[in-house]
């Protein structure tokens, strides 16, 4: 089987690293399209050891024998080009929230519900979770299955990455200019972020929550229950790359640690990491580059019946984006949704 795909958004981080896991995992690409929104093009994007592909801009682009898409351009190219392309026959998996929380389309981390694909046939569009409801669902699914998780309580932290490119280099600029006393002020956040915490990840809302907040929670009703309640709180941190949760679950039942221990050892896509002893778990600098989301910190929580706290982690650009959305694809193939 050989497909066709493109990936739009091939020159930014997501796009960059769908192309580069797509070459490491050898999905059967018979060609592959790198597109920039806009007219733009010309620049050159990296695909694989030995392989370049010169970018061509998305206006007008014929998707008439494009089997397969991926749109890591932002909600903005997503809204305007992902039903054009679905239109026209082509699978879009989309990175974007322009998709989420609408009912006929899959919203998925295949470790939690891949199950759900099958109604991609309508839409021809599925769509990838924010980067820490993802992380969070693959490490509760396996612990739902135990106990029925009913409430979640999600402290997700947020790496700069998330926010782009200027982001990153804000972060950079900020951290080298306070050190000769000339950091340059806040930009890309409403906050300097070098050596701080900005409790604010999107616009807020009426509610007094931000839309990345709200959208945790709708997102793990969708990928783990729908009869899980769930609140979060979102904070900017000083790190480049690498999204980090504290969850706190109530359960149906009581689940002990060590039947927690035991459904996380055996899940996919989980590495647990949690021994009892200094430095005995996983932060965001080690797990650079890596795809699990690793799981440590699991201890009762003493407040309610049957609660369970947990720390997880995982690369941004992995897990929390680029290889979720080709593990989609691949389990659109083997569903033969694709090709």
């Amino acid at each position: 089987m050989s497909i066709k795909l493109a990936v739009v958004g091939a020159t930014g981080q997501a796009g960059r690293e769908i192309l580069r896991t797509l070459a490491e995992r050898d999905f059967p690409a018979s060609d592959v399209i790198a597109l920039s929104p806009g007219r733009g093009g010309g620049a050159e994007v990296s695909y694989g050891e030995d392989r370049v592909l010169r970018v061509r801009g998305l206006d007008g682009f014929d998707w008439g024998d494009i089997d397969l898409a991926f749109f890591a351009a932002g909600e903005a190219a997503s809204a305007a080009e992902a039903p054009r392309a679905a239109a026209a026959g082509t699978m879009v998996v989309d990175l974007s929230s322009r998709f989420r929380m609408e009912p006929d389309v899959p919203l998925v981390v295949p470790e939690a519900n891949a199950a759900t694909l099958t109604r991609a046939r309508k839409r021809r569009i599925v769509a990838m979770p924010g980067s820490v409801a993802g992380m969070v669902a693959v490490a509760l699914k396996p612990l739902h299955a135990i106990g029925k998780a009913r409430r979640a309580v999600v402290t997700g932290l947020h790496a700069v990455s998330g926010a782009g490119k200027e982001a990153m280099d804000e972060l950079w600029a900020q951290t080298r200019g306070i050190y000769v006393n000339e950091a340059p002020p806040a930009e890309q956040f409403p906050k300097q972020i070098a050596f701080n915490l900005i409790p604010q990840v999107g616009d807020i809302g009426d509610d007094g929550a931000t839309k990345e907040e709200a959208g945790i929670a709708l997102e793990l009703r969708k990928l783990v229950d729908p009869d899980l309640v769930a609140v979060a709180t979102c904070i900017r941190v000083p790190v480049f790359i690498g999204e980090s949760a504290t969850v706190v679950v109530e359960f149906e039942r009581p689940v002990s640690e060590k039947e927690a221990w035991a459904a996380l050892r055996d899940a996919p896509g989980v590495t647990l990491l949690d021994r009892r002893e200094e430095a005995g778990y996983a932060t965001p600098a080690e797990v650079a580059g890596e795809d699990a989301v690793y799981v440590g910190r699991v201890r009762r929580d003493l407040t309610v019946p049957n609660g369970l706290a947990f720390w997880c982690v995982t690369d941004t650009l992995r897990k929390g984006a680029a290889l979720n959305a080709v593990q989609v694809a691949e389990e659109l193939v083997r569903l033969k949704l694709v090709g």
